[in-house]
Parts: C-alpha cells; structure tokens; sequence
C-alpha cells in the first residue's frame, strides 16, 4: 500500500479480510497501521518504491495517492512486471490536468461545464467577465482538492486566479454546476466499468457548507436521495465513454477512476475526474464491501476485471466524519497530543509517534472517524459517539455530515 492517509488506512483494513491476502506492507505508512509493516520510502520514488516491492516480493502494489500516480511510480512498477492498481502517469493526466479532462470529456461527448483556460494575468479581467454571477476557478495542476474556489465574489474569485498564476499554474474557469454533487468511483480496466456505491463528501469546513474549502471533512453513503437508476446512468453516459475514450488515445486506464458530478436537471454533468480513491468517501464506502477486497484489486491489476462476479455489499448506511487539526485548512498545528484513537472505526491520516511515544497530530486532517448502522441515521450517530471519546487539543469537526440526507433536504432539481 503506497500512501499514508486514512484512505490508505481504510484500503489496509478491507484487505486484511480478504482471506487471500497474507502479508500487507505500507510505505511509507502511519503509525496506525497495524495491520501492515511500515517502510520508510519516498512514495513519490519510482525506483524506491518498485525496489521495496521486490524486496518484500510484493503480489499487489495499491496506489493511494495521485502525486506518486502522476509521477509515475505505476509505470516503473509495471515495467519490472510487478501487478499494480493504479493508472499509467499518461492516463494519471485525467486528474493532473483538468484541461487534459475536458479535452477527454469534449471527444467523449460527456456533459461537463463550459470551461476556459487562462494562463496570463493579462487575459484573466476579460475572461472572468464571460463566467458569474457564481465563479468556479480551479488550479489546472494537482492540488489535492483545495484548489478550487466557488464563489459570487468576483474580487475572491480573482484573487485566487491570481495566486494560481503567480505560482506558475494555469487556471480553469468554469461555469457553476447547480445540483448536488455526487462521488462516483469506478473500477476501470480498460473499457470494463464497474461502479462502487455513491457517496457524497463535504468539501467546505464548517456546518452548513460555511468556510473555506478543504480536503474533505467527511462522507456518506448511500445517497437516499439519489433517484433509481443514475448509477447506471452515469456509468453509461459518463464513465464508459470517458473509459473508451482513453483506450482510443493510447493511455487506457486501469485502477480507481472517481467521477464527481453535479446531479442537475439535465442528468449528471461533471465537475472533475480524479485518478484514485477518494478521501474521505473510501474510508465510507469499504466499511459496507463485503466482497473480497484483495482479489477485486488484483483482477484490475493484471486485467481480469470482467471475470470477476458482481461485488457484494452490506445492507445500511456508513458516515465518515474526519477530525482536523487546529487552523485547518491553514497551516495546521502539529505536535497534539491525540488520546481515544484506539476505538474501532478510527482510521489515521495526519498522525506521528512523539518523543515521547505517544501518539500526536502530524498533519490537517488528523483522523477520520467510521460509523455504520441499519440507516444514515444509526451511522451518524455511531461515528459522532466514538468522537465524543477522541481528545485531541484545538481538533475540530463538522457536526452535520450526512444531515441534510437524513433530513430529506437534498433533492435532484426538475
């Protein structure tokens, strides 16, 4: 497993039931992975990494993150003929350049937003006038889903256009997207779709949608709102053209491909592609898998997805809530100490051994807290009660994921 977070965490748990699996390595790990030997290599080291796989004779090498993705660490990996989950650095573009994605989706005839690139400063007042009265500007680059700003202030919008300029990054401007996104990973082998369950994350760090964006503040699935049969919808009219499109162009994809959609009146329209598994979504949606992990991943990595039977999943509902560090999405603070992680459903993202050896915050997003139950109210109300029992200086949370579902105040509009 290469990565470090609690999306890592949470891939580690589902594979150590997989009764075929034997031995689990993390690199470089945290310190909550019990489940796995940690190693301290550079995730983002094509070599290291492809020589730590034969080291330990690796059967699977699961790619968490996008950086070592795009970096190319599976193309390394795939070269000493090691099976890996994760795309190509070529198919990896997909989430690396959101203008690479729009290119796909325009060939592939998906629904998206109009979008226009701007790359001077000098170019960016006359575009910013063609978008509003709400902006959406997003960094062209990997940004680790905090480069994008949604707003009706056109001076912030501006603002965060120029910052992504000055840093040497195009940026996308697109048209606002009104429906409730939806989180849609697909396992891709080639031109083979098969969906996970939907999810819904909440991007925004206070209740209420309030506050900066983030990485991610926490996850639901399923979605009782979402009307019957959009899976397959989107999986037709999004996932498999954009699938073929890229087979079309050389770079096949083969790993986690995760659409985010905008679910409006006019169907799914899509707001990004990403190359991997979603954070904090997985860590909801692999707490209902009941299929065999392991072998699912490793079919798509030697290209044997269509063998596989349909997967299984449990009946009920998963929240994720994720606990963050004081000043997050600022410059965190470090150092923390962390008392209560031990509980079940605690999955480590930003986490360190201390000095001392206790268990401190290392990082934004410190925890991520898993609660299942019969419905998404049972499942609220599990993860908010192992919360109660984690103690972690200046930490917050939001208090509200999943609520509006629960509600009932989510709806598709006409």
């Amino acid at each position: 497993m290469i990565g470090s977070g609690a999306r890592e965490h949470s891939l580690l748990v589902a594979l150590a039931a997989d009764p075929a699996v034997t031995e689990l390595h993390a690199a470089p790990g945290n310190p909550g992975m019990v489940q796995a030997t940690c190693h301290d290599v550079d995730m983002t080291d094509p070599a290291a990494v492809t020589a730590l796989a034969r080291r330990v004779g690796a059967d699977l090498v699961v790619i968490g993150p996008e950086v070592p993705l795009v970096a190319g660490v599976s193309d390394a990996l795939r070269a000493a003929d090691v099976p890996v989950f994760g795309p190509s650095a070529e198919a990896a573009r997909i989430e690396g350049s959101k203008a690479f994605a729009k290119d796909v989706m325009a060939a592939a005839g998906v629904r998206t937003a109009r979008a226009e690139v701007v790359d001077s400063p000098a170019l960016l007042d006359e575009a910013l006038d063609r978008f509003g009265p709400t902006w959406v500007v997003k960094d062209d680059g990997l940004a680790a889903g905090k480069g994008v700003v949604v707003t009706p202030d056109r001076a912030a919008a501006r603002a965060h256009a120029l910052a992504c300029l000055e840093d040497g990054h195009p940026v996308l401007l697109e048209s606002f997207l009104d429906g409730p996104e939806v989180s849609l990973f697909c396992l891709v082998d080639d031109d083979e779709v098969v969906p996970l369950l939907p999810a819904q994350d909440h991007k925004r760090v206070g209740d209420d949608d309030r506050g900066p964006n983030t990485g991610g503040m926490g996850a639901y699935t399923p979605l009782p709102w979402l009307p019957d049969g959009m899976v397959e919808r989107i999986v037709a009219e999004v996932c498999e053209p954009v699938a073929r499109e890229m087979v079309a162009r050389g770079c096949g994809f083969s790993g986690l491909l995760y659409a985010g959609l905008a679910i409006t009146s006019s169907g799914p329209e899509v707001v990004e592609f990403n190359c991997r598994f979603g954070d904090p979504e997985t860590q909801a949606v692999l707490a209902l898998l009941e299929s065999p992990l392991g072998e699912t991943l490793h079919a798509v990595a030697t290209g044997r997805l269509a063998e596989q039977p349909p997967l299984v999943w449990r009946d009920g509902a998963a929240v994720t809530v994720v606990l963050a560090a004081e000043n997050y999405p600022g410059t965190p603070r470090r150092g923390d100490v962390i008392d209560g992680a031990e509980q079940p459903g605690v999955l480590h993202a930003g986490t360190a051994t201390g000095p001392d050896g206790r268990l401190v915050s290392a990082g934004g997003r410190v925890l991520s807290v898993v609660g299942t139950g019969p419905d998404l109210a049972a499942a609220r109300a599990e993860a908010y009660r192992t919360l109660d029992g984690i103690e972690l200086g200046g930490g917050h949370f939001r208090s509200d994921i999943g609520r509006a579902a629960e509600e009932g105040r989510i709806s598709v509009p006409d």
